[in-house]
Parts: structure tokens; C-alpha cells; sequence
């Protein structure tokens, strides 16, 4: 079957034809139906320090997968063949496209442990978003931020993540404010539920917010956040724009400052957020390519041409 191979940095992904999988012990076999784009996929493509993540080369990248079990493996008892599931990459037993192989291809073997159902009126294109965006956008806010009605939470970044994690705190009874830097992209914020939106998060300073998820992290958005917060207040780290900051020391301690970071999620966020996608709740932007454009969305993603979320529709 053919699969869109990585094989080191700066390379470019192969078309490759490879054995279709079977699935072992507590493993099914699914149809792909869409596999998520994700920046990460570049960071991989483009950075060297990405490889000590991935266990072997060649290897097919995609690590947001959604489709539908058509084999199950011995000993399977959680799911049977015909149901439509998404694949969690942080659930222990290997983040598709890092440690196996991922959803850039037709068909994908996962563990049973690993999968979770999708809710009727869910699409395959939203369920393979859902997986890493709406998981790590939803875990972030949701259960690293412990946003809560009535509390005062800034969101940065209003991209692929941001705009999911914006609106799960206005879901969850927050007011919400927005820091974007491109002007664009604001009336969503106002769609979304925001009650305000700047260009820059120094335009928050003073504002004595209870929380603050940084879904960008261009470093001068972290130091800003700890300017913004309340006595007290937290900043969840998200974004990895920068992967080095110079904080002011004073504001860390003076406010007793709670800077935590936030990587992925778990099943549950996977589950939390299929519910609003499915309801209708949450609308990300998204953007729907083929199998074949597959390189170019990740070309695309690399130059910043991409708003929201783009998402491979596989199969029908």
C-alpha cells in the first residue's frame, strides 16, 4: 500500500510502497479515513534535534489519525470491527509517526488501549484534529489551567491551538481575552466568544488575570503573561515558538507566580473535546487536503501559509 516515508532531516517525504500491517495481540487494524498536519510533523522534517524522538528510518509520519476498525487482533475485547475511533498518540504504546509507524499511509495498526470512539455526527476530518490539537489545546486550559466559570483567562495565540483552547474557556464559563498578533484573524476571537482581543499580551500588564495559556511561546509572550497574572495567578506553557525566554525574576516571585507547562493529554481531554466538536460547540478552522498533497500541506504549514488546522482526507 502506499505510504509517504521520512528518512532524515531536510529530506523530503517519499512515495513508497509498503506491506499492508496485521494486527498482533490487543491490536486492530484500521482504515485510515484522515490523518491531522501538525507543525511538529515540520519541526521533525527540519530540525535535527527532533530525530532522538524517532526510533527508526524510514518511518510514515502522522501522528493524528481517526478511521475505522476492520481486523482485530487476539485477545481485543474494548472495540470490534465497524467502529470509528481516533487514535490517541500519548496513551504508552508508541506515538504513531515517532516511535511506529503513523497515518501518512492507508492503513494503521494500533493498540486497543490507545483508541477512542467517536461520537455520532463527528467527522474523520474533526476526530484526527481532535487526537493531538483539540487534546492538547483542551489539556492545557482545561485540567493544567483548571479554568473555571467566572475566572479572568487570557489565551495567546489564536492559531490551530489557541482558537480551540480559547473557546473551551468560554465554554467553561470564563471570560476570555485574546493576545494575536495578527490583526486577520480577530473577528474570530469575536465568533469564538472572546471578550476582548490585543495585538500584543504587554497590552495586558496590570490587568491581574487569574490565568494565562501561552498557545505561542515566541518567549517575549511568556515573560509578558507573568506581567499580566494576579497574585497567585498561572501561566501554562504550550507553545514552543521559542524554545529559550529571559524572565523577569521579580514577577516570578513578588506574585508568586505559577508557571507550569503543558505537553499533550490523555484519552479523557480526547474525549472531552470530541464531545464539543461532534455538538457543534467548538468550530475549529480547518483546512482539508488529499493523500497525494500531503508533502506540499506540510510545505505549506513550513511558510505559514496555513490558518487553523489542516487535516489529509485519506478515504471516503
Amino acid at each position: 500500500m502506499k505510504a509517504w516515508h521520512f528518512s532524515g532531516t531536510n529530506e523530503p517525504l517519499v512515495l513508497a510502497e509498503i506491506p499492508e500491517p496485521e494486527p498482533g495481540p490487543g491490536e486492530v487494524l484500521l482504515d485510515i479515513k484522515a490523518a491531522g498536519l501538525c507543525h511538529s510533523d515540520v519541526g521533525a522534517m527540519t530540525d535535527a534535534g527532533w530525530m532522538a524522538l524517532i526510533d527508526f528510518t524510514p518511518i510514515v509520519m502522522g501522528h493524528e489519525i481517526a478511521g475505522v476498525v476492520t481486523k482485530v487482533g487476539e485477545g481485543v475485547t474494548q472495540v470490534m470491527v465497524g467502529d470509528r475511533v481516533g487514535v490517541c498518540p500519548t496513551a504508552g504504546h508508541g506515538a504513531p509517526g515517532y516511535q511506529r509507524n503513523g497515518g501518512f499511509t492507508l492503513q494503521h495498526v494500533a493498540h486497543e488501549g490507545d483508541l477512542v470512539p467517536m461520537p455520532e455526527g463527528l467527522s474523520f476530518e474533526m476526530a484526527a484534529l481532535g487526537t493531538d490539537a483539540g487534546m492538547t489545546s483542551y489539556h492545557a486550559i482545561a485540567v493544567r489551567g483548571e479554568v473555571a466559570p467566572g475566572m479572568k483567562v487570557g489565551v495567546i495565540g489564536l492559531g490551530g491551538l489557541g482558537q480551540i483552547g480559547a473557546r473551551v474557556g468560554v465554554l467553561k464559563g470564563a471570560e476570555v481575552h485574546v493576545a494575536e498578533v495578527n490583526e486577520d484573524v480577530w473577528p474570530l476571537a469575536e465568533k469564538i466568544g472572546a471578550a476582548s482581543v490585543v495585538k500584543s499580551v504587554e497590552e495586558w500588564a496590570g490587568r491581574d488575570l487569574d490565568l494565562i495559556v501561552d498557545y505561542a511561546g515566541f518567549g517575549t509572550t511568556t515573560s509578558g503573561a507573568l506581567k499580566a497574572i494576579r497574585q497567585n495567578g498561572r501561566v501554562v506553557q504550550v507553545g514552543m515558538g521559542r524554545l529559550e525566554t529571559t524572565l523577569d525574576i521579580r514577577d516570578v516571585i513578588l506574585k508568586e507566580a505559577q508557571l507550569w507547562g503543558s505537553m499533550g493529554g490523555t484519552k479523557e481531554d480526547i474525549a472531552a473535546i470530541y464531545e464539543m466538536l461532534a455538538s457543534g460547540d467548538i468550530e475549529p478552522i480547518s483546512t482539508v487536503t488529499d493523500f497525494d498533497g500531503i508533502p506540499e500541506g506540510l510545505e505549506k504549514l513550513h511558510r505559514g501559509e496555513i490558518q487553523g488546522r489542516l487535516v489529509a482526507k485519506i478515504a471516503d
